[in-house]
């Protein structure tokens, strides 16, 4: 089974950044424009870009927007958005102007009724981010964390008929320490659903690693960042879908 690879574009005042484990106070700048960042990437041959609005997980409401909306009018490529979506009016905000996916995280946990609601009328327009720390759930941002056991959380998610999970491990993002994968694998075996992992991945290795367990799709952020290989490599690795 193929692995699509979707490159992180993680947004904060306008720039690409990275944070360490999700901290806002250990922040590296890596360009100026999200949009430039993204037609990088297209012109690479990447079919998918992930892009997180960091100041709108923070506040709670669109904050980078507009970067998001050129890049998917703009370029000849599938966007995914996380990042300050609290209401259905954010998720048209984005669907409406050309974003193909967007992901639902903190209010998936703080108004699960209205994230089965949102799956229900956006189908697989829809992804359940799911943030853990040690196994729970983290919200806002990855300051706060919850009583929740992700895998829980994933499949009651899954029963409600969400097709996509994003599952991100906080202790190693941004880590390049690599992936969790055991954790990656309970996740897909308990939703049975698509699963894209994201956080640690540093190696070529990496990304052959959760191929080889049949896991859907790769976020490769960090590594690209500091040229620990390129984007067309990881292209190559995950083959065509």
């Amino acid at each position: 089974m193929s692995l699509t690879i979707y490159p992180a574009i993680d947004m904060r005042g306008g720039k690409c950044v990275r944070l360490l484990q999700g901290d806002y106070d250990q922040e590296t700048i890596y360009g100026d424009s999200p949009f430039n960042m993204a037609k990088s990437f297209a012109a690479d041959g990447s079919e998918w870009i992930h892009m997180v609005d960091l100041d709108g997980a923070k506040d709670g409401k669109r904050v980078n927007d507009q970067f998001v909306i050129e890049a998917a009018q703009k370029l000849n490529v599938n966007i995914q958005i996380g990042g300050g979506i609290r209401s259905e009016e954010d998720i048209l905000h984005y669907l409406e102007n050309g974003v193909n996916r967007v992901i639902i995280g903190s209010i998936a946990v703080s108004n699960p009724e209205f994230a089965i609601d949102m799956i229900k009328k956006y189908g697989a327009k829809i992804a359940v981010g799911i943030d853990a720390k040690n196994g729970y759930v983290a919200t806002h941002g990855w300051l706060d964390t919850s009583e929740l056991k992700a895998v829980d959380l994933g499949k009651r998610f899954a029963d409600a008929g969400a097709e996509t999970f994003i599952f991100t491990d906080i202790a190693t993002d941004g880590t390049l320490a690599g992936p969790n994968i055991a954790a990656v694998c309970e996740m897909a075996e308990v939703t049975g659903k698509n699963v894209i992992a994201s956080g640690g991945v540093s190696s070529l290795a990496d990304l052959q690693a959760i191929a080889s367990q049949g896991i859907q799709g790769a976020i490769v952020g960090k590594a690209l960042y500091e040229n620990r290989f390129t984007l067309k490599e990881a292209l190559k690795v995950g083959g065509s879908r």
